[in-house]
Formats: C-alpha cells, sequence, structure tokens
C-alpha cells in the first residue's frame, strides 16, 4: 500500500536547451541559469527534489550536473539536489564521491547522487573508454563506489583504474554517507545488483505501459528479502507536460518531445515518432501531458499500480520556452501533487470502508 503521507515528488531535467518566445534557441549558458531559477521556484513551491541530467552533446546544456545543483543550492533552502544521472562508467567514482560529498555540504546535507550506466555513449570516448567495456566499467566503479561511500579508509584494485591501499577520500560528509540511487531502464540483473547493494532504486520509464515494470518491483523486494538487504520504496521517472488547457499542453508537448526523440533516434535507428505513437504514450503510456487534472490521475495511477515511494516528472523536454517550464513546474506543485495526494487518500478511504 502507498504511503501517502511520505510521498515523494520531484522534477528532473536532462538540461534541454530553451527556446525564445520567437523560436530561436537560447544559448547554453542562458539555459544552464534558466535551470538555476527553475530550481529555486521548485523550492520556493515545496517540491521534494530537482534532479539535473549530465549529457556531452550540443543539444544539451550540462555537462557537469553537480555544478548547477552546486548553484540551485546556494539559492534554496529545502529541496532536495539529485542529479538525473551520473554516467558512473566514464567517470572516477573518488571524484564522483568528493564532488557530491563537497555539495552535500553546501547544501546542508540536501545532495542525491543518482549512478547510472548512461543511455547516451558520448561520455565513454570522450573520457577515454571503450564502449566493448560497457557492462564491466559499470560493475568495477560500483563496487569502488560502495565502498566509498562507507567513508572508511578503502583498500580497492580493478581493471580501468589504480589501486587503492587504505585510502581516506575527502571531504566526510556530516551524516556519514550520500544518499544514493541506482538508475535502472528495466533489466532483472540491475535490479538484482541494487538489491545486493542496498542501493534505492529510480526506474526510468520513458515509453509503454508502467504495468510491465511490475514484475521487476516484485523482483526488487524478493532479492532484498532473500539477501537481507534493507527494502526501499522504489522511486520512478518519466517524461511529461501540464498547462491549464489540455489541448495546448498536448500540441506543446507533442511538437517537443517528437522533435527531442527523433533527434535521438537518428542516432539510434529509431523511426521517427507518430502521432498515434505520441497519443497511445499520453493516454495509457508513459508520457504525463495534459491538464492538471488529467496528469493527476494518471500520475496516481502509476503510483498506485506501482506502489510508489517517490515520482519524478522529466519537465522541458525539447525546445520549450522559459514560461512554458515555469508553468509546469507552477501546476505540478500547486495543482498536480495535491490532486495525486487526494486522488490516493480517497481510494485508501474507500478500501478501508470495505
Amino acid at each position: 500500500m502507498v504511503d501517502v503521507n511520505n510521498l515523494e515528488f520531484g522534477i528532473e531535467t536532462f538540461g534541454d536547451i530553451v527556446a525564445n518566445e520567437d523560436g530561436s534557441l537560447k544559448s547554453a549558458a542562458e539555459s544552464i541559469r534558466q535551470i538555476v531559477h527553475e530550481g529555486e521556484i521548485a523550492d520556493q513551491y515545496g517540491l521534494d527534489i530537482i534532479g539535473v541530467g549530465e549529457h556531452h552533446r550540443p543539444d544539451y546544456s550540462v555537462s557537469s550536473p553537480e555544478t548547477v545543483l552546486a548553484a540551485i543550492a546556494s539559492v534554496t533552502k529545502h529541496i532536495k539536489l539529485a542529479t538525473a544521472v551520473t554516467v558512473l562508467s566514464s567517470d572516477d567514482p573518488v571524484r564522483v564521491y568528493e564532488r557530491f560529498a563537497t555539495l552535500d555540504g553546501l547544501s546542508n546535507g540536501r545532495a542525491q547522487v543518482m549512478l547510472g550506466r548512461g543511455s547516451f555513449t558520448e561520455s565513454f570516448p570522450l573520457f577515454g573508454y571503450d564502449l566493448i567495456n560497457y557492462d564491466d566499467l559499470f560493475n568495477e566503479k560500483l563496487d569502488l563506489y560502495d565502498q566509498l561511500r562507507t567513508e572508511k579508509p578503502v583498500t580497492w584494485s580493478g581493471k580501468f583504474r589504480a589501486s587503492l591501499k587504505n585510502q581516506e577520500v575527502y571531504p566526510k560528509t556530516e551524516h556519514g554517507e550520500l544518499e544514493t540511487y541506482i538508475g535502472i531502464g528495466g533489466s532483472p540483473e540491475s535490479i538484482i545488483r541494487a538489491a545486493r547493494h542496498g542501493y534505492k532504486v529510480i526506474l526510468a520509464i520513458i515509453g509503454g505501459q508502467a504495468d510491465r515494470f511490475k514484475p521487476y518491483i516484485d523482483l526488487y523486494h524478493k532479492a532484498a528479502k532473500q539477501l537481507n538487504m534493507p527494502e526501499y520504496p522504489i522511486a520512478v521517472h518519466s517524461h511529461g507536460f501540464i498547462a491549464d488547457n489540455e489541448d495546448e499542453a498536448i500540441e506543446v508537448a507533442f511538437k517537443n518531445i517528437k522533435a527531442n526523440f527523433d533527434r535521438i533516434g537518428l542516432t539510434r535507428g529509431w523511426a521517427p515518432m507518430s502521432r498515434e505513437q505520441f497519443d497511445s504514450e499520453t493516454k495509457g503510456g508513459s508520457f504525463y501531458v495534459g491538464n492538471p487534472e488529467t496528469v493527476a490521475r494518471r500520475i496516481a495511477r502509476t503510483i498506485d499500480l506501482l506502489g510508489l515511494g517517490r515520482f519524478d516528472l522529466v519537465y522541458g523536454a525539447g525546445n520549450q520556452t522559459a514560461a512554458q517550464r515555469e508553468k509546469m513546474i507552477e501546476l505540478y506543485a500547486t495543482k498536480v501533487i495535491p490532486r495525486v495526494k487526494e486522488i490516493l487518500r480517497t481510494k485508501e478511504v474507500a478500501n478501508n470502508d470495505n
């Protein structure tokens, strides 16, 4: 059963370049400053988390999310500061831990790391890694990160990085450990690995019905029990767009999300997104698009179906304007989230009455 009182709601941006009102695009620098402003807005509206993605390509503005999160930390008080995701496979686990421990100190304990393999691969050649080692890189570096998060001296050796012998890593966090999630696209091996190491899980559901992830969630809980590891509430992130008017929301989302997915698809062999495909995703799939009531009902269903403890809405996909992005954050915080909680509580009352 969903614990409505402890549900967390976040927003995430992959750092898409922001559009001007005339359709021209802002610079990467302007887009980064806009994200910082949006973090400030999200904090003022009481959202629980803001996540910022890492990419190394021209259609996204952020390659160093922890730097942007540090800027957000300086203008916020309560909101948690997460990555979405940090590509651990092409990074150095020691530097990852040090950077986020620093962010944690700056933000008074609000840093949150989301580790992933990376659905984009540009960082691998950029930092001198061969994609043939895609799986091995992540497994080895996660093993090192797992030791680092104890904040005790580390002795470790591997294939892709220099060995460590009784090495301290600084700074230490005030609370003794960084809150860490593993971002998972949906493989049994990844779910079991997260359970084995005692990590929280966030599922990237970016297409298709959310129902298909129920077996993975069941597997996580089963594995955690068998391994005598903690069972954490599952988180999900998915794309969406909200506007006061249903038709406006659908048209803005179709224009921008289609352009975004089609651009990515050019390098991955995807067919261009059809209107039929988009409509299917907004009605029963994993695009949460529409007016506040429509989006609230669909999010509530997903949370209830999967028994979630956290839902993050990925906003700003494509080249939306600053006004569209900011309005969506406002509607999500002030109308969608309260309505989601109301729907879930009503269901609980109905169940209790039966």
